[in-house]
């Protein structure tokens, strides 16, 4: 099971003003910075919850159809699904009746096995297309990060920067993890 972002999101879900009147900078020298600081902290973030913040496209591409007719898709809030494509042993695509398949807003799919092997499932998902859309607190908790991503740049490897969140950030975040049993 992988996934592959079709469409890349068409804005990212806190300004760059928001950003700067929380750090209280003026001027525009560190605009590039910051911008790159919103995307790592959204990136963190959506791999962490597995939320999609803005909405966009994705596929999710399986070996083959699992279990008995159910998939969970793992990315979300899932909007709508788009298409399904299953390949025969030929590597002949099939193109699938999307209304035989049901699914509901956790992100599970449902309906008959198609059977052969590999399958692509084409997705939408996301809380909308602006900012605006994306809940409060994820709003709040990338504030923190990409304020913590500024303040400690250059003093703490990127690698474990962007993994280091501020004091705060778990108790925004937390209701949206999901929780694995």
């Amino acid at each position: 099971m992988a996934y592959a972002e079709i469409v890349a999101p068409p804005a990212e879900p806190l300004a760059l003003s928001d950003l700067k009147a929380h750090l209280r900078l003026e001027g525009e020298e560190e605009d590039a910075v910051l911008a790159r600081l919103i995307k790592a902290a959204r990136q963190h973030l959506e791999q962490e919850t597995g939320l999609c913040l803005i909405t966009r496209r994705w596929r999710l591409y399986l070996d083959r159809w699992p279990g008995p007719c159910l998939i969970q898709i793992s990315k979300g809030p899932v909007q709508t699904l788009e298409a399904m494509t299953v390949y025969d042993a030929a590597g002949a695509p099939q193109e699938l009746d999307s209304s035989l398949y049901a699914l509901d807003k956790g992100g599970r799919l449902e309906g008959p096995s198609p059977g052969g092997g590999p399958l692509e499932i084409d997705f939408t998902a996301g809380f909308g297309l602006t900012g605006d859309d994306v809940p409060e607190p994820l709003r709040q908790a990338m504030l923190l990060h990409a304020g913590q991503l500024y303040e400690y740049r250059g003093q703490v490897p990127l690698a474990l920067a962007v993994a280091a969140v501020p004091a705060g950030y778990d108790r925004l975040v937390g209701p949206w993890r999901r929780v694995k049993l």
